[in-house]
């Protein structure tokens, strides 16, 4: 529970209410996603041994009563204080262009 408040505070309740409108969900010990709209999210992951964070834009569509997840775009190796801006950027998911190298 720890390491999920200290991602909070690193992404911001500023960024959280922009992305989400203040919504989260607990996908693991160590990933958050937070709905946005038209079926996106936006997953951060902390990978504690790096101490680096994973931003993901996704896509959860149903399919024959199932959930099927598709990741629009990915940025790895970021640092703390590049997580909220990032985590910002990838709710803007009219911006095709996020995660695309």
């Amino acid at each position: 529970m720890e390491v999920l408040n200290t991602m909070l505070r690193q992404i911001g309740a500023m960024n959280i209410m922009a992305i989400s409108g203040g919504r989260k969900v607990v996908v693991d010990e160590s990933t958050l996603r937070f709905p946005v709209s038209s079926g996106y999210h936006v997953e951060v992951e902390y990978k504690p041994a790096l101490d680096l964070y994973s931003v993901r834009r996704v896509t959860i569509r149903k399919a024959n009563g199932l959930p099927v997840r598709k990741i629009k775009g990915e940025l790895t190796h970021l640092y703390a204080d590049q997580v909220g801006e990032q985590a910002y950027q990838a709710s803007c998911y009219k911006n095709v262009l996020f995660g695309v190298a």
